[in-house]
């Protein structure tokens, strides 16, 4: 359970930094990566509800997302309506990359090691 701030006309949320973590968390705790990955960063004009500093915007590790977050005192994160679903939505889509790459390394590895036990014999 993850306790947030809201806002309840935007329905946009706060989360503290250890709390992106714990909402990743819902859908795929196994990447020790979560909430830093941080790209292509530009400053905004909205302040950080915590020391009024402006917040950063970034993009979500490297997918069609921008977050805001406090850069200058590491805060943490504003997202916009519906942005914690993708956040969700990114996170179980990366489970199952990986998931699909594990599977494929095995399948290329009992590949190769029946490719080595043929040539051998044919030796």
């Amino acid at each position: 359970m993850i306790e947030v701030d809201s806002c309840p006309n935007c329905r946009g949320m706060w989360l503290d930094s250890p709390e992106l973590d714990k909402l990743e968390d819902t859908a795929f705790d196994d990447d020790p990566h979560k909430g830093s990955l941080v790209h292509f960063q530009s400053k905004t004009s909205y302040p950080c509800p915590h020391c009024g500093n402006g917040l950063d915007e970034f993009q979500y590790r490297l997918y069609d997302l921008k977050l805001d977050y406090c850069a200058s005192n590491g805060h943490g994160f504003w997202l916009d309506a519906g942005e914690d679903e993708r956040v969700i939505e990114i996170m179980h889509q990366r489970a199952k990359n990986i998931q699909r790459k594990l599977d494929a390394e095995t399948t290329w590895k009992q590949t190769l090691k029946e490719m080595h036990s043929f040539l051998k014999k044919g030796k």
